[in-house]
């Protein structure tokens, strides 16, 4: 048996592991105690230019053992999200135990297409899939997968529909095999699900607008319109997607009353709760989700409110065997024309073949921090948003879009002098400037063809004082 080459039995050896690790965890423990301790920017802004300057192509030959030195600079020119000053995008400050796993299963590498491959994390996934299909409500028939993000969530909920409602096998006769589908979602739904019905090769038309009212909800009343609307267009709709949450406002849509009209009209209902289905877990916010339960799939997303890596989406379906229709294709080498309906081959029912152990962390966090720990940081950053919109009402100088239904909150400034011409070009440079002084990190959006600024509150370590002192730094802009 011959020996591996030097340099492969070094880069493997348990020791030189050891100490990288050692000095991997300081690092990474320094570097949250500074941002969390509010020391330096959240994005230490710098073109694109110059870090592809920073990070160049440039490889050795040989090992230069600088990966301490590497890693340092990683740190310091990388958007720093557990920096209580960003309220940015929805993407959490993931809480440390999760990063932990997050080592653990890159080392492990258990791919998890067939159960052989990842034992362990197929047997999490499947609890921790059932236990959030309960604290939805769903029945005990409920179950479903973890996938990659939303989008992938969405479609694949999406592709279930299809196989349940369209009347034809689309799957192996194609778009054409049948009338031309569409969908009736509210004008404010993610984008994700024009894209996945035009993936799936329905065209634009695959999706049908449904008016929302001036809170940003789907209007109720509006659906039978769209439903008229969609069959004189020729289009066979076969479901109504809800949104727990928009990416927009954060609104809720009225899930119990979208339950009743699916019900009335044989459709599927669907949720995209991507962002908001973790109000489940608050005794204060879970009214926001009623209805959920009547869902036939939820999209849940434990990489924004539940504080997990990205990305952690579970795909729930109301009946679980519809799990297994949204992919009905068999891979001959991976599961050599046996059951097609087993649990614990992951891959019959995902996106994705090969995909990493990210029941791991979800799994641990539950099982070591208690549940608790995620209802609590839900409930504080919904208060805290409530709290943030209040001050803003209160204020002479700023104007808030909409009261929040939960942790995402729009406003805008309008100091006195500023005609109402120019709000749209302040609210842009405002954000610009906040965002290059790497002193806060917001975004922006655009509401009734106006340009507001957009906070989302989902680091649990930020405070009110912070978010007055944001108001304050715009203030200062001026």
């Amino acid at each position: 048996m011959s020996p591996p080459r030097p340099s492969l039995a070094a880069a493997y050896d348990p020791e030189h592991f050891r100490r990288l690790g050692h000095q991997l965890v300081d690092q990474l423990a320094d570097h949250l105690a500074r941002t969390t301790r509010r020391e330096g920017p959240v994005l230490p802004w710098a073109p694109p230019a110059t870090n592809l300057e920073r990070f160049p192509a440039a490889f050795p030959e040989e090992p230069s053992g600088d990966f301490p030195a590497l890693l340092s600079r990683v740190l310091d020119a990388s958007h720093h999200l557990h920096h209580p000053r960003y309220v940015g995008h929805q993407v959490s400050a993931p809480v440390p135990l999760a990063a932990l796993c997050d080592f653990a299963s890159s080392l492990l590498n258990n791919g998890m297409a067939v159960y052989e491959m990842g034992p362990v994390a197929t047997a999490m996934e499947h609890h921790v899939v059932r236990w959030m299909a309960g604290v939805l409500g769903l029945p005990e028939g409920a179950s479903g997968v973890l996938t990659s993000g939303g989008s992938a969530g969405n479609l694949t909920a999406l592709l279930a529909a299809r196989q349940a409602k369209a009347g034809y096998d689309a799957w192996n006769g194609g778009a054409t095999a049948g009338p031309p589908l569409t969908v009736l979602v509210p004008e404010t739904t993610h984008y994700c699900v024009s894209r996945s019905v035009r993936m799936m090769g329905w065209g634009a038309e695959g999706v049908t607008p449904v008016p929302v009212d001036a809170h940003y909800r789907l209007r109720p009343e509006a659906l039978e319109e769209a439903l008229a609307t969609a069959k004189r267009a020729g289009r066979r709709p076969i479901a109504v997607v809800a949104s727990a949450g928009s990416t927009a406002t954060g609104a809720f849509d009225p899930l119990e009353a979208v339950a009743d009209f699916c019900e009335k009209h044989g459709l599927w209902f669907h949720v995209d709760g991507a962002h908001g289905a973790s109000a489940a877990l608050s005794p204060t916010y879970r009214h926001r989700v009623k209805g959920i339960e009547r869902a036939d799939s939820v999209v849940w997303d434990a990489h924004k409110l539940m504080l997990m890596p990205a990305l952690v989406t579970a795909v729930l379906f109301r009946e679980g065997h519809r799990s297994f229709e949204a992919f009905a294709q068999e891979a001959s080498y991976l599961f050599h024309g046996q059951d097609t309906r087993r649990w614990s081959d992951v891959a019959l029912r995902t996106l994705e073949c090969t995909k990493e152990m990210m029941a791991l962390k979800l799994y641990a966090c539950l099982s070591v921090l208690g549940t608790r720990l995620f209802a609590d940081a839900i409930t504080d950053t919904f208060d805290r948003s409530r709290r943030f919109a209040e001050r803003l009402q209160a204020s002479e100088d700023f104007e808030l879009a909409v009261s929040p239904d939960c942790n995402i909150v729009c406003f805008r400034h309008t100091p006195k002098g500023v005609p109402s011409s120019e709000l749209d070009a302040l609210q842009v440079r405002l954000r610009e400037s906040l965002v290059t002084s790497g002193e806060f990190y917001l975004v922006q959006t655009t509401l009734g063809g106006r340009v507001w600024l957009r906070v989302t509150i989902i680091n649990p370590l930020t405070t009110d004082e912070d978010l007055a002192a944001m108001l304050d730094a715009l203030r200062g802009v001026v």
